[in-house]
């Protein structure tokens, strides 16, 4: 120490910190969470980005952060049993049981080595859109884990699976579905919104699925099948027959749903809205009719498509093109900051429940849509200017650890140094390469001096003003920026 109580300090030079090629970036920001040095790391180690995608889609990486954080909220695992007599008990009510599933969905991606899983997690729950808004009762939580677990499977097994699960069947009232009152609902959205879309088919087919899909019963949240509510008869949809004659009409309505998903529709359906989420806002119909071919030929598997997908020329030229939701800004921006996360230990205003609150505040949390529909997808959904002013709001508060406050741990702005004496456009150099994955720009440099009053040549050392007190007023001006908010 100086007799001026100032820590002292040997210079030392200062190393870039090293960052990926640009296609390497982009596929990082388009099928993670957000970059980070020890993704960028971990794609090196793997020996390349294609490489690195085959080892996630083979779950080459642990699962220890899900099997961790699975155990923060008892919610998660509970059973239906478990979850409905909490609710009846007054202890914690669907619409908490919800909420911690959402938090959950938010930190698994925040810390998960399974970036790909979580990533097409994540669109499979928006593409078969149950709300996570307590109103389907205790399954919401099972409905989004069993998602996760086959989101890098087969789309046959997926839409078998969604379609039957109890949130499925209760939030679009197919439980009180019976021959002789047809609840229309479930027959509509399997065909709208999961397989086909919306047009190819007459409005009696719909009644022919909605009359297949009867049968199945709820009572006090128990799920069951009921032969002499089933309407027996043939049925023909889309190309579909079956004479459909057994009370038991679920092997009719399995065959009905594998018919679905090897429907050359479907096929352009998911092939459309993968490219929309992971190329463009407007798909290129090139990419969306040979990744509609790739799914047919490999039999509704996914990671072929994928693959097909990051190999194509239509996914290298659209680097920047997405917007992120408001979620993935939440997600992105801890990721960007290195902060540490905690159990939230019941806490309601811990980092792993207020990231809930955050997501609400920018524009929307996850699974919260209120239409069966799910999530736009488009820029524009996105762009406003009061999302982009709640953004600034919430960058700032994060970048100066302000809040939230408990269950997480911050960098300490003196962290952020890479040398005990650094000129401030090497420091800008290095934050936009340790937070954003690329070096620094004219303009971001501009930037960062403007909000920070340095000058490019000024000297930065922990007992600058910047450091000692300004770093939020920097540091959120690469969480402000284009390229943070975009992916």
């Amino acid at each position: 120490m100086t007799d001026a109580g100032r820590v002292s300090y040997t210079p030392r030079p200062y190393r870039r910190t090293a960052v990926p090629s640009s296609p390497t970036l982009h596929g990082i920001q388009r099928f993670t969470a957000g970059y980070t040095p020890a993704l960028n790391a971990q794609v090196r180690a793997a020996g390349g980005f294609a490489r690195w995608f085959d080892r996630q889609l083979a779950d080459g990486y642990d699962d220890a952060w899900a099997a961790q954080t699975e155990q923060w909220w008892s919610s998660i695992t509970a059973s239906y049993e478990v979850t409905a007599q909490r609710d009846r008990d007054g202890v914690e009510g669907f619409w908490r049981a919800d909420a911690n599933y959402q938090c959950w969905s938010m930190v698994r991606r925040f810390g998960s080595q399974r970036q790909v899983r979580e990533t097409m997690a994540d669109f499979w729950e928006h593409h078969f859109h149950v709300p996570a808004v307590g109103d389907v009762g205790p399954f919401r939580s099972d409905y989004g884990r069993t998602i996760r677990g086959l989101a890098l499977g087969r789309f046959d097994e997926l839409l078998r699976t969604a379609v039957l699960h109890p949130a499925m069947q209760h939030y679009l009232g197919n439980v009180n579905s019976s021959k002789s009152a047809p609840n229309e609902n479930l027959a509509r959205e399997l065909m709208e919104l999961h397989t086909v879309g919306r047009g190819p088919y007459s409005e009696d087919e719909v009644k022919a699925v909605a009359r297949l899909l009867t049968g199945y019963r709820m009572n006090n949240w128990v799920v069951t099948y009921d032969p002499t509510k089933h309407w027996t008869g043939a049925v023909t949809a889309l190309g579909f027959t079956h004479p459909n004659t057994d009370p038991d009409g679920r092997a009719a309505v399995l065959a009905l749903i594998d018919h679905l998903a090897r429907h050359p529709l479907t096929a352009q359906r998911v092939a459309t809205k993968l490219a929309q989420r992971f190329v463009s806002d407007t798909p290129p119909s090139g990419l969306v009719e040979r990744l509609a071919e790739v799914y047919l030929a490999s039999d509704t598997a996914i990671a072929p498509v994928l693959r097909a997908l990051i190999a194509s020329p239509e996914f290298a030229r659209s680097a920047g093109q997405k917007v992120r939701t408001p979620a993935e800004d939440v997600v992105a921006s801890l990721r960007a900051l290195g902060v540490r996360l905690a159990a939230p230990a019941g806490a309601s205003d811990a980092a792993a429940n207020a990231i809930l609150g955050r997501s609400t505040d920018i524009g929307l949390a996850p699974f919260a849509w209120p239409r069966p529909d799910g999530r736009p997808d488009e820029a524009a959904a996105w762009s406003s200017a009061s999302r982009f002013l709640a953004s600034l709001e919430t960058h700032y508060s994060f970048s100066g650890g302000w809040w939230p406050k408990k269950g997480i741990v911050y960098r300490t702005p003196r962290s952020w140094l890479p040398a005990s004496r650094i000129r401030f456009d090497l420091f800008v150099d290095h934050l936009s390469r340790t937070m954003l994955g690329r070096p620094s720009t004219a303009k971001l440099l501009r930037v960062a001096c403007e909000a920070s009053g340095c000058k490019p040549a000024e000297i930065i050392t922990a007992q600058h003003r910047i450091v000692k007190w300004d770093m939020p007023r920097l540091i959120t001006t690469f969480l402000d920026s284009p390229t943070h908010l975009t992916r």
